[in-house]
């Protein structure tokens, strides 16, 4: 049986590292580039910003917050024999991240990200971007890792992301809009494409909506359950991995101009949830207080 705990936390916690800044470096740049766009226009309109200083400047202290996240996680392995120093620069990239991630998170208590053809809330549109800065919340809380918090309930604290991402958009897969929305993402890709040669475009969407909710049921068990948890958060890693190959299959992914198009962006978020099932997996061993 595949055992967490003989999984060497070291490699985990290099891995979970790299991943952060890898993402954070590839947002960072194409936000700089490609500048204003819907999805940080939900947060701009939202908080009122443009009286304050231009929207433009948002922008760049966004995509310069980025950068530097990738910077500090970067800088974090690096300092590994600098104890105190290592444990100064992960607390400020977690009281960097938090305020990242809550900024946009605010904006769903707008109007905009919801469909209003569909009802509005829950229907979600626009903010299914936005949702997946959750992940982001789950990786700053869980590197500040307030005393207060448990191993136990650091773990829920990054289920929660992946339940609702999984639980949120994989129940919009039942919608016609939503099914629509990824069929050029599901005919891109070698590892999907074939199951529109075997259902139509609203039972594939089906099928993945019914196969995100089976798996968020999964990793809930595996949190219960340690001995298997690596066994039951396979299916869930499998999602988040398959979308990053979307980032070569799909053309609207990738730009020789911009790095990430807002399509690529949205992809490349995905990769916070893997750090989020890391954490998950080996939790008491990569947030102990130094």
């Amino acid at each position: 049986m595949l055992n967490p705990v003989n999984i060497k936390p070291d490699y985990i916690n290099l891995l979970t590292y790299l991943l952060l800044s890898l993402s954070c470096l590839l947002l960072g740049l194409s936000i700089l580039i490609i500048g204003p766009h819907k999805h940080f226009e939900l947060v701009t309109r939202f908080l009122s910003i443009e009286p304050l200083f231009p929207e433009t400047l948002f922008y760049t202290l966004a995509g310069f917050c980025f950068l530097l996240a990738s910077c500090l996680s970067l800088a974090y392995l690096s300092l590994a024999p600098h104890l105190n120093l290592q444990c100064l620069i992960k607390r400020f990239l977690a009281i960097l991240l938090i305020c990242m991630a809550t900024l946009p998170l605010l904006s769903l208590f707008s109007s905009a990200p919801w469909i209003a053809s569909l009802g509005g809330f829950p229907a979600i549109g626009s903010g299914q971007g936005v949702i997946k800065y959750m992940a982001l919340l789950a990786i700053g809380i869980t590197l500040y890792r307030p005393n207060i918090l448990s191993n136990q309930t650091l773990i829920w604290i990054n289920f929660v992301p992946i339940a609702t991402v999984l639980l949120w958009i994989g129940g919009m897969k039942f919608t016609e809009i939503e099914a629509n929305g990824i069929q050029d993402l599901i005919e891109s890709s070698p590892l999907m494409s074939w199951m529109y040669s075997f259902w139509s475009l609203q039972t594939t969407s089906n099928l993945i909506g019914i196969y995100d909710i089976i798996v968020t049921l999964l990793l809930a068990i595996g949190i219960g359950y340690r001995q298997y948890r690596l066994i039951l958060m396979l299916p869930a890693l499998l999602v988040f991995l398959t979308t990053q190959t979307f980032l070569f299959s799909w053309d609207g992914a990738l730009s020789s101009t911009s790095v990430l198009t807002t399509g690529g962006q949205f992809l490349i978020k995905d990769l916070w949830f893997v750090i989020n099932l890391l954490f998950i997996l080996l939790i008491p061993k990569l947030c102990k207080n130094k």
